[in-house]
């Protein structure tokens, strides 16, 4: 039976959203992440809540309202809502952010690691590319635009 956040006394409230951040914070791994959101949310909640991540992080990219609506397809509100959030005293969003570019940022060097031979022989015989310039490493998209169909 579905029960209002209204209808829970604070000490239940307290109690229900200590048990869900100690879930969260025991993961871990990607993995292991995932399988838990996977059973714990709907798909349309996570992907609901990856998009609100997205727009966080082209929030604090610098990216306008109106370029984030456009790109994303998604209310004014929607976007204030989530910069309401960023603006917020607790860090929570950009922390998070902030370690997911961490991540992003190493899944493009694996890339190019994994791709390029020139990198692989640079970084295990570095004296001997000194003269050489390290490839530039492409960051990695925020969210795909979509072409018109």
């Amino acid at each position: 039976m579905k029960r209002k956040i209204s209808d829970l006394s604070k000490p239940e409230i307290i109690t229900t959203l200590d048990t869900l951040y100690t879930a969260a914070s025991v993961l871990r791994g990607r993995q292991v992440a995932k399988l838990f959101l996977k059973d714990l949310l709907t798909p349309s909640e996570r992907i609901m809540l990856g998009r609100r991540i997205i727009i966080a992080r082209l929030l604090l990219a610098g990216e306008s309202y109106k370029n984030i609506q456009k790109r994303m397809r998604v209310g004014k509100t929607t976007v204030s809502r989530v910069q309401h959030w960023l603006s917020d005293q607790i860090p929570g969003y950009e922390h998070t952010i902030k370690e997911l570019e961490k991540e992003f940022f190493k899944r493009a060097e694996k890339r190019v690691y994994a791709t390029n031979a020139l990198y692989r022989l640079k970084k295990k015989y570095p004296l001997h590319y000194l003269l050489l310039p390290r490839p530039k490493i492409k960051s990695a998209p925020i969210y795909p635009s979509r072409k018109n169909k």
